[in-house]
């Protein structure tokens, strides 16, 4: 079985039991993919107790970056290969999805490819370097502004680089752009304008995506990142609290 669902941002209470009774009939050759924003910020207790928590479930979980993730902290573990692509495990059965690979699950092959850009710092991002950053964080505190923090709540390596989305083309191209399904948390440029209505701005990640989607045969594309539940076309569906079946 796999299932799948959206944005975490470190809560996991929707797999508890009795929210997510499935599980009850699943091991850990059963998934659920969460589709960006899983929320892995930092070494806390907390982060660890729920590391744990979700070790303990029945099923093993798989997760694409989003944006609120610690890429610091990530780039800290190492890579290997597993059922066909490239993965980090953060514990034996919590397992990051690298940007750009093929897995084949339960005879269902998976394009996987987080990133996205953030969307609520109005106000910047502060460097802590900077000379006037006390000033400016006491300023922006004042007028509740939206604002990140570099490499304490917000990170470049949101968006991928030139080499991540040129793996990801080679990795397509080994498969014929042929897979099952595609799972990234932002959507391509098209999918994001007819969720809009043309009020989202376009960017590099979203158009690298209508690449994608112009040229691979996919059964469902599922991302994350907005918030809501919805079926944005036939293909393309878009989640947040919900979990569903997709095997």
């Amino acid at each position: 079985m796999i299932y799948i669902t959206g944005d975490c941002h470190g809560d996991y209470r929707r797999f508890r039991k009795d929210i997510f009774p499935e599980q009850k009939d699943m091991t850990k050759e059963d998934y659920v993919i969460i589709c960006g924003d899983f929320g892995f910020w930092d070494r806390s207790r907390e982060q660890e107790y729920w590391m744990r928590w979700l070790e303990e479930r029945p099923f093993t979980t798989l997760w694409v970056d989003g944006n609120h993730e610690n890429f610091d902290l990530l780039s800290e573990y190492p890579a290997e290969i597993w059922h066909g692509g490239r993965v980090q495990r953060i514990k034996p059965s919590v397992i990051r999805l690298m940007r750009g690979q093929v897995f084949t699950l339960n005879g269902k092959s998976f394009f996987s490819f987080g990133g996205a850009r953030s969307h609520d710092i109005s106000a910047g991002v502060l460097d802590p370097g900077a000379a006037d950053y006390k000033k400016r964080k006491r300023e922006l505190d004042r007028r509740k502004a939206e604002y990140r923090i570099l490499h304490e709540s917000w990170w470049p390596q949101e968006l991928p680089d030139a080499a991540e989305m040129e793996e990801g083309r080679k990795n397509l191209e080994s498969c014929g752009w042929k897979v099952d399904f595609i799972v990234t948390h932002c959507p391509a440029s098209s999918v994001l304008e007819i969720y809009s209505g043309g009020q989202c701005v376009r960017d590099e990640l979203n158009e690298y995506f209508e690449e994608i989607r112009g040229r691979c045969s996919y059964q469902k594309w599922f991302f994350g990142h907005h918030h809501h539940n919805r079926n944005i076309t036939d293909k393309d569906i878009m989640l947040y609290e919900q979990i569903i079946r997709i095997q």
